[in-house]
């Protein structure tokens, strides 16, 4: 078919014209992602230092959990607030975002670290994110498509302002929805969004979460062996963490119909694996835990305990989400696991960490750009190859019912 030369100019001026929509809407959306980011990432860690000096408080959890289950059953909507509602606005038109999940999911994650429930606040990030995006769409009176943008767009705003990773945060957004499937239509709003918290977060204080120190030494057909193999464990762990935190859900709600009794009991058992392990390392997110194994310090244990923990808490009805404690969990066992096949403890919790990640969201491009925006550069093709490897052995395991596998992991697309 030919095309005018002023057919292509109007074209062109109209792609133009997408553009700055784009930086507008995208900026804005960063700008107030920065905002509520950063408001939230201060409130948790006020509320996570007074439990740290505090931590008598952790044995009032009970009184947490009912908190929160009594604010959401105030939501009478039909769709369940959480991070997999977010995930199909993105890929259905009927799907809304009440703007209550802002305010909900912000206090409940604040309460839940609060009492110490073991959760991590990217799935809030998510969710708040989301909530913004997709508010902000409809008073901006944006067609479907565009909704669905600006949705990850807002998505990818508070997740950056939280992790301070921004590249990360957008790549993630447009990677975690349907994996093998990529939307390079909303690259530019997800960027542009995720810049702008990030910068917001900076100005206003906010850290990275955590970094390392670590000499890798040169890269050797034997290192890469050995990464290989702790990357296939990672994915074994990061099955392992879906398939319990799943299953505890499931047990849970079976055994106690009552959402009020489940939470209570659920709080009652954390408390009690609390006081059995003598330490309150696994309350909370735990990037204090991370930081500590990323310094080539974890116990044996830590990644069961961190399992254990926030499977519990989740199921109980504890906010916040998964990812963090995913960190804690690869960080841990990375740690651990590294000077058994003679790799440095410190860059062997990097690799868990990353990988355990990988394993559990199915996002392996924004996986390696994370260890990348955490931890430089250096030994970038051990991460990448770590991140493929755990990708590809965690199978169809992911935290999030809604992801969609639209492609094979292991047959090329054409056969699929």
């Amino acid at each position: 078919m030919n095309i005018t030369i002023k057919e292509k100019i109007k074209i062109s001026f109209q792609y133009i014209k997408n553009l700055f929509k784009w930086l507008l809407i995208a900026s804005l959306t960063g700008i107030i992602g920065g905002l509520v980011g950063t408001a939230f990432h201060k409130c948790l860690d006020y509320v996570t230092d007074f439990r740290t000096h505090n931590t008598t408080i952790t044995y009032f959890m009970p009184i947490g959990v009912i908190i929160i289950i009594a604010m959401y059953n105030m939501y009478t909507g039909k769709e369940k607030l959480d991070t997999n509602l977010v995930i199909e606005s993105v890929k259905k038109d009927d799907k809304k975002i009440p703007i209550v999940m802002v305010p909900f999911v912000f206090i409940a994650t604040a309460i839940t670290q609060l009492f110490g429930g073991s959760a991590g606040r990217e799935g809030a990030a998510l969710q708040i994110g989301g909530g913004i995006g997709y508010n902000l769409g409809k008073i901006f009176k944006l067609n479907k498509k565009d909704i669905h943008i600006i949705t990850m767009a807002g998505m990818s705003s508070v997740f950056s302002a939280l992790f301070s990773t921004p590249v990360t945060a957008a790549i993630f957004s447009l990677e975690v929805i349907s994996v093998g499937a990529f939307n390079f239509a909303g690259l530019l709003p997800c960027l542009v969004a995720a810049v702008s918290a990030y910068c917001v977060s900076t100005m206003l204080g906010i850290p990275k979460e955590a970094v390392a120190d670590f000499v890798i030494g040169d890269i050797s057909a034997t290192m890469i062996f050995k990464v290989v193999i702790l990357a296939i464990c990672c994915g074994l762990i990061g099955t392992l963490f879906c398939f319990v935190i799943k299953k505890s859900e499931q047990i849970m709600k079976k055994w106690f119909k009552n959402s009020y009794l489940r939470g209570i009991v659920g709080a009652l058992i954390v408390i009690g694996l609390t006081v059995a392990s003598g330490t309150f390392d696994y309350n909370g997110a735990g990037m204090n835990v991370v930081q500590r194994a990323l310094s080539g310090e974890a116990r044996t244990y830590d990644f069961i305990m961190k399992i254990l923990f926030t499977a519990i808490s989740i199921a109980a009805g504890f906010k916040g989400g998964e990812i963090v404690p995913a960190f804690f969990v690869g960080a841990t066992f990375g740690c651990v696991m590294g000077p058994v096949l003679g790799i440095g403890s410190a860059f062997a919790a990097a690799i868990g960490m990353v990988a355990v990640f990988c394993g559990v969201v199915n996002c392996p491009v924004a996986s390696i750009i994370l260890s990348v925006e955490m931890f430089g550069a250096q030994g970038l093709g051990l991460f990448a190859i770590a991140c493929a490897v755990s990708y590809i052995t965690s199978g169809y395991s992911s935290l999030y019912k809604s992801q969609d596998f639209l492609r094979s992991k292991l047959i090329n697309a054409e056969n699929d």
